[in-house]
């Protein structure tokens, strides 16, 4: 038995198995007393004082989050002092709760915040990961909220690859970083950005009809056109293409968990055909046709979507 199932009520008890687990390798005796002995809920001649055994409790909890919290394992730390907090409440008196403890706490309720942003960001670029975005797209088609319906824009640099051979890495990582901010730039409420992978990012887009995720796709367009990239670097020129697809709200509200990954795809076809009809263009459907929007939609050429994604 390991060392934290001895502790009694209200200990958490980590797997066994768990790698990290700071009570690996480390064995104790099995306990000799029951883990509910009396001596935890009786109290002394005063009513007032809490048994010593829930105040030793109290202390190792402490003492395991701290430790918990020195490897970084946030969650397991922070319910050790939930569980300190909640022998205290047990008490007949109010307890006095030490102003230390709450600032324990609430650092460590910070820290483990803190991760689960990290957790769901790129590193590179701070926007949303593909991690986040296949959770969030669920979610958006289960709430059924998206009055309008909901967009879905799959951005891709034109001739990224150019950029890096031409300026370097170096040039070629403050791009993408330079591109999000701009592609983040008047989103909806709810709207968010994602790296898809590479240089490829997606704009989701909820609540919206098709008209107006048009207009937001085309507006993010012309902004990155129309940075001064020589800033950067003398030379540099960045334009992007952009793959839209949209559901009406019935649909969303119909579609299955599946759905996301049909409207990725339906977006990606619709990159393809914006790279097909000369890049630096918006491409969605209406009626079943592809269509350019803004200043591309005078271009002669429009391929057709695919029906299968790149």
């Amino acid at each position: 038995m390991t060392a934290v199932a001895v502790l009694g009520r209200g200990v958490a008890k980590p797997d066994p198995d768990q790698r990290d687990s700071p009570w690996r390798d480390h064995r104790v005796s099995e306990p000799t007393v029951p883990l509910r002995h009396p001596a935890i809920t009786e109290r002394g001649e005063n009513p007032e004082d809490p048994p010593a055994d829930t105040a030793n409790l109290v202390s190792l909890h402490e003492s395991i989050a701290a430790l918990l919290a020195s490897r970084g394992q946030y969650r397991q730390a922070y319910q050790h002092l939930r569980s300190a907090l909640d022998l205290m409440s047990e008490m007949s008196a109010p307890p006095q709760i030490p102003e230390q403890f709450r600032r324990e706490v609430d650092r460590l309720r910070r820290e483990h915040a803190e991760a689960h942003e990290q957790s769901i960001r790129d590193s590179l670029t701070a926007s949303y990961n593909r991690r986040y975005l296949d959770q969030r797209l669920v979610d958006l088609v289960a709430e059924q909220g998206t009055a309008d319906g909901l967009g879905v824009a799959l951005v891709d640099l034109d001739w990224f690859k150019q950029v890096n051979d031409t300026f370097g890495h170096l040039v070629g990582d403050r791009v993408l970083q330079r591109v999000v901010e701009l592609l983040q730039d008047g989103l909806p409420e709810g709207g968010f950005c994602a790296r898809y992978g590479g240089e490829e990012f997606v704009l989701v887009l909820p609540g919206v009809d098709r008209a107006t995720a048009v207009d937001i796709a085309e507006a993010a367009r012309g902004r990155v056109e129309r940075y001064p990239w020589s800033s950067l670097v003398l030379g540099l020129r960045v334009t992007v293409s952009i793959g839209l697809a949209h559901e009406p709200a019935i649909r969303v509200a119909d579609n299955t968990p599946a759905a996301p990954e049909r409207q990725l795809r339906e977006a990606d076809a619709l990159l393809y055909t914006a790279k097909q009809s000369g890049r630096n263009a918006v491409a969605y459907l209406l009626e079943g046709t592809a269509h350019l929007a803004g200043a591309a939609a005078g271009r002669r050429a429009i391929a057709t979507p695919r029906a299968s994604a790149r």
